[in-house]
């Protein structure tokens, strides 16, 4: 693939709307050219941006009642009924009654059309975790893709640590599990929540686990799993950085990681 190919599916491999073998494409290319990647980081950042400060509003409680309160009112049941007439029956005595007042029907099909829609509309949008959670399991696997896993490779946590310096805001802390058999491989940087994010990179047998470090303010939280596509995830916070562990490994096996981690963190 091309520069000026791979350069206007990007919007499209970011919104993963291309199809398996374009994508694979496009991060073939991009793995080589730092142009690509200077241009991806920048929609990368747009696009995590629109997705945190967008407004979202959530229906009140109230809006049921609201809608109907705001309804018609004034008519006696006998007059309402009324109201409902058809032109299409036959004219006679008492048939004038029966014109339908198509106006009031279509009014109030339109509003509860529109409460229907809207509610459908809040119900379908992912919270704040889920697109996280989709964001973290994209990155994992685009690492291992385009065969990125490590901007510096080194199981020396000595190397590792100080390869961060002057890359981040903060200084991630690296710690060695090779002891419990979580070999460190090395780390890079990433984009994740609309940030620039530390990872460590560690290894059970042949699997890989991207570790996600950043700063946040949340308080500390006790490590919550979720799963999606195969692919199991870890998240916790603890002194004012977040944590997100992910792996093909199984679940009991990442806990054993997370266990170790928390341990020396």
């Amino acid at each position: 693939m091309d520069h000026k190919e791979a350069i206007e599916l990007l919007p499209a491999y970011l919104d993963q709307e291309l199809g398996i073998a374009e994508a694979i494409a496009v991060e073939h290319h991009l793995s080589g050219c730092s142009e690509c990647q200077v241009e991806y980081a920048e929609q990368s950042a747009v696009s995590a941006r629109l997705k945190r400060d967008a407004p979202y509003f959530k229906a009140p409680a109230d809006l049921a009642q609201r809608v109907k309160m705001s309804l018609p009112r004034d008519r006696a049941p006998a007059t309402r009924l009324k109201a409902w007439r058809f032109d299409w029956l036959p004219s006679g005595a008492g048939s004038k009654d029966w014109n339908f007042n198509w106006l009031g029907a279509g009014a109030v099909a339109a509003s509860m059309l529109a409460l229907v829609f809207s509610g459908g509309l809040f119900l379908a949008l992912p919270s704040d975790q889920e697109r996280l959670t989709e964001e973290l399991i994209s990155s994992h696997v685009r690492s291992l893709q385009v065969n990125h896993l490590s901007d510096v490779a080194s199981t020396d946590k000595h190397t590792v640590k100080p390869w961060f310096n002057g890359k981040l805001d903060f200084s991630p802390p690296v710690v060695d599990l090779a002891s419990q058999a979580f070999p460190l491989e090395g780390g890079r940087l990433d984009y994740v929540d609309g940030r620039t994010v530390a990872v460590l990179i560690y290894r059970r047998a042949k699997h890989p686990i991207n570790l996600y470090i950043w700063p946040t303010s949340d308080r500390d939280s006790s490590p919550q799993e979720q799963d999606r596509h195969g692919y199991h995830l870890i998240r916790w916070t603890s002194g004012g950085m977040k944590y997100c562990a992910v792996s093909d490994l199984a679940t009991s096996e990442l806990e054993v990681f997370v266990g170790a981690l928390r341990t020396q963190v």
